[in-house]
């Protein structure tokens, strides 16, 4: 039970970097229509701003800070220059757009900071005597550091999304861009904004993951989440901030259980079974749990 409890523990804590991934991609395709490939490397090069702080003597709360404020102008500056001229001619110029960023970030990040690994501290204390007991299984202070962190981000989306005039705004954009405009809502700005939004969003997920035991801060620590953040996504609803942290949350605990119980599977398979939940999302459910059916009159 002690064994079962501490992958539960560890399912939880990477679903919850999972969800807050996933929801930065719907802040995204709720505006846009378009999944944003180059979230995931763009808080990489976010964690490594924060590294950085860190190394140059910076408390690491204020390098999350710091982090959090490149992320979205790093957002806000790619929708503006980038994405909006494009997508204006093709939507589907979009996706190629996006591509290119997840390289060209990449490529920045190894050109700064070079390819070698780097050691990340944690914003929570993270030594090996540093958890308590729950039902015989240790439960470490940085695990219970992430949940807290991610219940108060998502707390802050949804506030957002259902309290302020910007998320009346920002709903009124994703639903009906057209009818918005129309009735004096500034689409633009807000597109604007919730690419910025997004690129905050990332950036804490990357803080958050990159200090955890499997995974150091790297050229590559960030690809892996992206796909599992897409697939908790595609499995919740790409229009649903409900359904990411949903999703993420079943794709990290699927990830702890098939890696700690199916023993051919490895470090590296899991990969292949968020894939292939992708695939089947498309194919049966493409929607999602959560997502909006959309409707069209013939």
């Amino acid at each position: 039970m002690d064994i079962f409890l501490e992958r539960l523990f560890d399912g939880v804590t990477n679903g919850a970097v999972y969800a807050i991934m996933a929801m930065a991609l719907v802040v995204v395709f709720r505006g846009t229509g378009t999944i944003n490939f180059a979230q995931g490397e763009m808080a990489l090069f976010t964690t490594y701003v924060a590294w950085w702080l860190t190394v140059q003597g910076q408390p690491v709360w204020i390098a999350a800070l710091v982090a959090a404020a490149v992320g979205f102008v790093l957002g806000a500056v790619t929708e503006r220059t980038l994405i909006r001229p494009i997508r204006k001619r093709n939507d589907m110029a979009s996706l190629i757009v996006a591509l290119g960023l997840f390289t060209g970030f990449n490529a920045l990040a190894g050109l700064i900071w070079n390819s070698e690994s780097k050691n990340m501290p944690s914003l929570f204390p993270a030594g090996q005597d540093d958890f308590t007991t729950v039902g015989g299984a240790r439960l470490y202070f940085d695990a219970l550091g992430v949940w807290l962190v991610v219940i108060v981000l998502i707390g802050a989306v949804f506030f957002l999304f259902n309290r302020t005039r910007l998320g009346l705004n920002m709903r009124a954009v994703a639903d009906n861009p057209e009818s918005a405009a129309l009735a004096g809502v500034p689409t633009g700005r807000i597109l604007m904004l919730g690419w910025g939004l997004a690129g905050i969003i990332g950036s804490f997920a990357g803080v958050l993951i990159a200090p955890l035991s499997a995974h150091q801060l790297g050229l590559t620590t960030m690809f892996p989440i992206l796909i599992y953040a897409s697939a908790a996504a595609l499995f919740g609803g790409l229009d649903s901030p409900v359904g990411a942290v949903v999703g993420g949350l079943a794709i990290g605990l699927l990830e702890a259980m098939i890696t700690g119980y199916v023993g051919f599977v490895g470090g590296t398979l899991p990969q292949t079974a968020a894939l292939v939940i992708i695939v089947f999302i498309l194919l049966f459910k493409p929607t999602g749990l959560f997502g909006t059916r959309q409707m069209e009159r013939l």
